[in-house]
């Protein structure tokens, strides 16, 4: 079969993908885009296979290995669409794009879709607003082996193209679903697991913890952190100690930090 060729950025095919910005069209749609060659390269290696994959060579940084990504997708059946540069990047919506966007189907998974492990390690982020914030804990989770992220109430989508690019892919290695936040506190308490909400509204400090058993570490949102709701429910409540003038981490460095806590208390208890 022929490939397609695009030249002109007013084609209507690349005016549609604008459309997958915008959460109402991606919800719609049950689509999302994928835009890097590494972060394509990723999910294709989790089993994403992309419904459509459009390059541009004048663009590409590798062109011999990317266009293996090419070959790739167009043996999995995936449609591949050559893109002229001013056509692609008409459609890019980073600085400096590298000749890869994918429309793939969007991750929509709801806590009754959840398996883990007995020994879980989770992560629960509560109403977290910003991509780039649940797109770096997901980096965190599939660096430390997290087995679920949980949004509860999440304000943003999996499906947020920032998000994608913030996680680098990993959106589609890491097990993730999304939830109200009771049918999210109330599956955690089903299976046993422990909810450990990090605020700064306690005397114990997170190192004083013991994570080795089935655990979900709880951040909230950005400017008001976890709810009433959760606090209350959490199992154990924690704290980063702050020494300097600021008040609070970013969320994603939070998480990260206690996670990564949780990972070494795990590591030493199975090799001590």
């Amino acid at each position: 079969m022929e490939e397609l060729l695009i030249t002109s950025p007013a084609n209507p095919r690349l005016k549609a993908l604008a459309g997958l910005r915008r959460r109402r069209v991606r919800e719609s749609e049950g689509r999302t885009l994928i835009e890097g060659y590494e972060e394509l390269e990723l999910a294709l290696e989790a089993g994403v296979v992309p419904r459509v994959v459009f390059y541009c060579p004048e663009l590409m940084h590798d062109p011999l290995a990317q266009a293996r990504v090419v070959d790739t997708v167009r043996s999995r059946g995936s449609e591949v669409v050559r893109l002229g540069r001013a056509a692609f990047e008409k459609v890019a919506y980073r600085e400096g794009p590298d000749g890869f966007l994918a429309v793939v189907d969007t991750v929509t998974r709801s806590c009754a879709d959840l398996d883990v492990p007995q020994n879980a390690l989770m992560l629960f982020c509560e109403a977290v607003e910003k991509p780039g914030n649940l797109g770096a804990m997901l980096r965190t989770a599939d660096a430390a082996g997290v087995d679920a992220v949980l949004a509860a109430d999440p304000v943003t989508d999996w499906g947020n193209p920032n998000l994608v690019r913030a996680s680098k892919g990993t959106v589609f290695s890491v097990p993730v679903v999304s939830d109200t936040t009771d049918r999210a506190l109330g599956w955690l308490a089903d299976h046993g697991i422990a909810l450990v909400a990090a605020t700064p509204d306690t005397e114990v400090e997170y190192t004083d913890l013991d994570y080795t058993g089935p655990v979900a570490v709880a951040v909230g949102a950005e400017k008001t952190g976890l709810t009433e709701r959760v606090l209350a429910a959490a199992t154990h409540r924690v704290r980063i100690p702050m020494v300097g003038r600021a008040n609070s981490l970013n969320v994603s460095t939070s998480a990260a930090i206690i996670t990564y806590e949780a990972v070494r208390q795990r590591r030493s208890a199975t090799h001590p």
